[in-house]
């Protein structure tokens, strides 16, 4: 079994650890893209229109024998042109005919087993340096993949700190390629809090937080999650697999339990 290394706060080697199972199973695409967009679905809010929308007005058919259509006509307006016809969805200024509805059901399902094996897929394309530079890392300068320090830096509590560590073990390209990065939104989210876009760029992978979530959270692409709570989210933003992640030693430790599941 291949081995890795363990490097400490400074950058330096410090042990090797085994190279858990799941990093040699095959990476599917397929079922990465697939648990992205169900990831998707559950986050997405429910759309509709009001039931009684385009309803709201005094318009009445006029009945026959006036040589017009019997659609409704709004009242008082002393008009008896089409530009007053309401309520019919065929008349200029009428309702919808088929608005969407609250009632609809958004959220994508995906079977458990599908689930676990895009899990996989995407931690196997974590560690394959190919994947990793296909999706826009820089790193070069990153002395090895999959990337495991010592779990001190879960200790971690100044972002002043946690960035200099990232820069020892030579992640500061990354860093300044996801800075510049930031641009304006196009369209109408610009005016609907989400102004800004911004690119994904080093996952953190602990065990347990001691202050790293704090100390990591105001550098810009950076992600700091439990084990526990890893999702394909995570791994795989926008359902592309390769993502640059640091592993806490004990964290990495722990995949060996989902080395049953391959």
């Amino acid at each position: 079994m291949e081995k890795v290394n363990i490097y400490d706060l400074d950058g330096k080697k410090k042990n090797l650890v085994d190279i858990p199972q799941l990093f040699y199973s095959k990476s599917r695409k397929d079922l990465i893209q697939i648990a992205s967009e169900v990831a998707s679905s559950k986050n997405k809010q429910a759309q509709g229109r009001n039931k009684s929308a385009g309803l709201r007005n005094t318009a009445e058919s006029w009945g026959t024998g006036h040589e017009m259509s019997r659609a409704p006509r709004i009242k008082g307006s002393g008009f008896s042109t089409a530009r007053n016809v309401g309520r019919v969805p065929f008349a200029k200024g009428g309702r919808r005919a088929h608005p969407i509805k609250t009632e609809k059901n958004i959220e994508k399902k995906i079977n458990k087993k599908i689930h676990k094996l895009s899990i996989i897929s995407a931690i196997s394309a974590s560690g394959d340096s190919e994947w990793v530079k296909n999706r826009g890392h820089k790193i070069d300068k990153v002395p090895e993949i999959p990337l495991v320090v010592d779990d001190k830096i879960q200790t971690v509590r100044k972002t002043k700190l946690i960035y200099s560590i990232l820069t020892e073990l030579g992640l500061k390209d990354d860093l300044i390629r996801v800075k510049k990065s930031k641009k304006i939104r196009a369209g109408k989210g610009k005016r609907r809090g989400r102004k800004y876009k911004i690119r994904k760029s080093l996952l953190i992978v602990i065990k347990d937080d001691f202050g790293i979530v704090k100390a990591a959270r105001n550098i810009p692409g950076i992600d700091v999650v439990k084990l526990e709570n890893l999702s394909i989210a995570h791994l795989a933003p926008g359902g592309l697999p390769g993502r640059l992640i640091l592993w806490a030693q004990s964290a990495f430790n722990e995949l060996k339990k989902y080395e049953e599941l391959i």
